[in-house]
């Protein structure tokens, strides 16, 4: 790290983790408040983070088959009314529009807290045959969830996000579609943002409204609270049946479609920046982060000093390396604080002495160890390779971050000093009663995360009831 140059305006994360979070928000140039509260601005750096996610997630979605599409933003009410689990489940949080131009209108309009209606209704007219299937859709947007708390990037009012809405001819295809989907934000987590994560599914309270199966990737925040990062719902036939979705099998007979859908969103953007920041800011993993690399002229008034710089800049782009060259007036000390709120990975310094020896700095944000390397042609491969390394430090240390906070306990008695004084995941056994998972939240105020269906053992008992255990079940604090 930049020794005397620690960015006071943060507030310590281990002091205050919640100003901490909107310290750095907002330090980092992440976002800023708009006038309606939960509607925040995505500024550039922040939108640039999410773009590198979309790309990395819309590339694997398209391999494996599936079209973007845009759906509309409001919806009549009596269509979500159609599904009524689903419609009771948004009902708290849905924003409606009463009026159209002086005019009010008879059907109000609910801007989309989610689109399964829509693409219900879609279905519902493409799809005549078995040849019609599978249709694989996935659409970029926006939603709106009317929430009482927000707090950047993890509960807004609206947020971006991709859902994917899939039909097919079979259960079998469905549940694969569901699975595979699941398994891409895994990927994402972890080859792209160097986020381990704990995964299962969804307990019937927890579920999607409206989904048969709901798949869920929780990951481990430092301050050991989880947060939902991203779920894949199996819906069975029950929208295909309220929506009239059948099709003409290749035995000649009418049959509903299996549904699917599944969503992430720019609450991976908190996810990174509590799983990985530190006092100095953001600690950003190389292959997400917009600027990999920030070249730092040290006495860059000297001659030459600018020109190798971007010499540099030009040699390390070529290799694919998205990088800039900070050529202000401030001091390096400065721009190195900078930089390190801004959570580039590797950070190049130059200056005269160095061009003069042939060779230059190099400084890793992830753990701040430098290392002097030759100015040469494999200068664009080492810095590769650093950036490999850096992303391989983050996830084995968010990795031990992760086991040592699950804690394996079935005395109920324990929960509370778990929670209180380690945090992380409790795993335990249930019994599989609804019951017991309100008695966990009301007493020590965590939520299941996810289950392992029929993964107790046969002389296991519920910690909450004394019950014969069906699975083992994982609680936490979340946000």
């Amino acid at each position: 790290m930049a020794k005397n140059f620690k960015n006071d305006a943060i507030t310590s994360r281990d002091e205050n983790f919640a100003q901490w979070y909107t310290d750095i928000c907002r330090k980092a140039e992440l976002m800023d408040y708009s006038n309606v509260k939960g509607f925040i601005i995505y500024l550039p750096y922040g939108f640039a983070m999410w773009e590198q996610i979309k790309n990395f997630m819309d590339r694997r979605f398209k391999e494996t088959g599936h079209s973007n599409v845009y759906m509309p933003m409001l919806i009549p009410e009596s269509l979500l009314q159609k599904e009524k689990d689903h419609v009771e489940g948004f009902a708290p949080e849905c924003a409606v529009v009463t009026r159209g131009g002086t005019n009010e209108l008879e059907d109000p309009l609910i801007i989309r807290p989610t689109s399964e209606t829509l693409f219900s209704e879609l279905y519902a007219k493409q799809v005549k045959s078995y040849r019609d299937l599978p249709k694989l859709y996935n659409q970029w947007c926006s939603v709106v969830r009317w929430e009482k708390t927000t707090r950047p990037f993890l509960r807004g009012s609206e947020f971006l996000w991709q859902e994917g809405h899939t039909v097919h001819a079979t259960e079998e295809e469905a549940r694969e579609e569901t699975l595979r989907m699941r398994d891409i934000y895994v990927e994402t987590c972890r080859d792209l943002l160097a986020i381990p994560l704990i995964t299962g599914r969804k307990t019937e309270k927890e579920k999607f409204a409206g989904a048969e199966e709901t798949y869920t990737i929780e990951a481990l925040m430092h301050d050991g609270k989880v947060l939902q990062s991203g779920t894949s719902h199996y819906f069975g036939q029950g929208f295909a049946k309220a929506f009239d979705i059948k099709f003409l099998d290749k035995d000649n007979k009418q049959k509903y479609i299996y549904q699917t859908s599944w969503g992430a969103s720019t609450r991976l953007l908190g996810a990174i920046i509590m799983v990985h920041g530190d006092d100095n800011g953001l600690v950003l993993p190389p292959r997400v982060a917009p600027t990999q690399v920030v070249i730092v002229p040290i006495q860059s008034q000297k001659p030459g000093v600018l020109d190798k710089a971007y010499e540099v800049k030009a040699q390390l782009e070529k290799a694919g390396i998205r990088v800039s060259v900070d050529d202000s007036d401030k001091s390096p000390g400065f721009k190195f604080a900078e930089a390190e709120m801004k959570g580039i990975p590797v950070r190049i310094e130059l200056g005269p002495r160095d061009i003069e020896a042939g060779h230059c700095v190099i400084a890793k944000r992830n753990d701040g160890t430098k290392t002097t390397v030759d100015l040469n042609d494999e200068l664009a491969n080492t810095v590769l390779k650093t950036m490999d390394t850096i992303h391989e430090e983050m996830y084995a240390k968010a990795e031990e971050h992760l086991r040592t906070h699950i804690t394996e306990t079935n005395d109920y008695s324990q929960f509370g000093e778990i929670l209180d004084t380690k945090g992380g995941y409790i795993k335990t056994n249930w019994c599989g009663d609804q019951e017991c998972e309100l008695k966990v939240k009301e007493d020590y105020q965590a939520t299941s995360r996810c289950y392992e269906p029929d993964e107790a053992s046969d002389n296991a008992v519920c910690p909450c009831c004394g019950k014969k255990a069906k699975h083992i079940i994982y609680y936490a604090r979340a946000y």
